[in-house]
């Protein structure tokens, strides 16, 4: 189906925007993966983009993904909640000492538990740290319902919007086929 997309891109250029939001009452730990693994990457953007239309990766075969992921401008940070994988933040340095949040979001059962705050909060201090000038990022009406109020309640700022159109299934395609995504 053909459907109306809104893209908002978003920015911090100094590290005191950030409003930062402390973890809550579960046991959560965010540790950076420090080996290139592009099946733990693949599950992550599946498990967490399945149900929001994240499509652009899915046809990257084993060699795409090592390429993209064994570079020294890319970091990816997981949350871990009771041992579980629960979110990620990939962040990508770029030039002029920009750096973009490329992906960011929780798995579905870990959406609602006030965990993406903070793990979005980890993250922009990550970037911060590596020497950030520019924390940038984009989310789109594709994406959560709650994805633009939480960039712009850590502090983010709205910077450009645009709109366009765009061919997607039906419905999301879930983290793998046959995957119900209704609410339960």
């Amino acid at each position: 189906m053909r459907v109306e997309v809104t893209t908002w891109y978003l920015e911090m250029t100094d590290p005191g925007q950030l409003k930062f939001s402390p973890p809550r009452d579960y046991d959560c730990r965010i540790e950076p993966v420090s080996i290139a693994c592009p099946e733990f990457s693949r599950f992550l953007y599946t498990a967490v983009g399945g149900n929001w239309y994240w499509l652009d990766r899915l046809t990257w075969n084993y060699e795409q993904w090592m390429t993209y992921l064994d570079r020294p401008e890319l970091q990816t940070w997981v949350a871990y909640v009771a041992g579980n994988p629960a979110g990620y933040v990939e962040l990508e340095a770029q030039s002029e000492g920009n750096v973009e949040i490329a992906y960011f979001g929780l798995l579905p059962q870990f959406i609602g538990k006030r965990l993406g705050g903070h793990l979005l909060s980890v993250g922009v201090e990550r970037a911060w740290q590596v020497g950030a000038k520019r924390v940038w990022v984009h989310t789109c009406s594709l994406d959560g319902a709650y994805a633009l109020a939480n960039y712009q309640a850590r502090g983010f700022q709205l910077y450009h919007t645009e709109t366009h159109l765009e061919e997607i299934p039906d419905q999301p395609i879930g983290p793998w086929r046959g995957h119900d995504r209704k609410e339960k």
